[in-house]
């Protein structure tokens, strides 16, 4: 079955906002930072110190964070992005064309290291990913 998670930006504060969040929620905590990525050649000098990537999981509960800000920066609204982990790469497909109707296409889908991913934000200002994890079929 598909999950929807929040995504949260943070723009260089996601190590203390996760820790944070650890903290306050319990949990395990992971983070992949850019230059421990097979991404660190695609970002310049002054990130590879930044995370890429941060989960926090509890039982059922998981939400994930970055520092990566996108092109419009971080404004009220898209330092939260609802993250969908489908099932299938058709299904990851489906939802990307779905919710991009009418809306804009932030990044298309394409395979990196951990799978394949697009972002968008929807016809109502609603910021998504769609991931599909090509490896384990998650």
């Amino acid at each position: 079955m598909a999950q929807i998670n929040a995504y949260l930006t943070f723009g260089g504060k996601c190590r203390e906002a996760m820790n944070f969040y650890k903290e306050s929620l319990g949990g395990e905590l992971e983070f992949i930072v850019i230059e421990d990525s097979p991404m660190a050649q695609h970002f310049p000098a002054e990130l590879q110190k930044s995370i890429l990537h941060a989960s926090l999981t509890k039982g059922d509960l998981m939400f994930m964070a970055t520092d990566m800000i996108g092109p419009d920066g971080i404004v009220p609204g898209n330092n939260v992005a609802l993250t969908i982990t489908a099932t299938s790469e058709e299904e990851m497909n489906d939802f990307f064309s779905a919710l991009s109707l009418g809306g804009r296409v932030t990044h298309a889908l394409e395979d990196f290291f951990a799978g394949r991913m697009g972002s968008l934000v929807d016809k109502f200002g609603i910021y998504w990913s769609v991931f599909y994890d090509i490896n384990s079929g998650k």
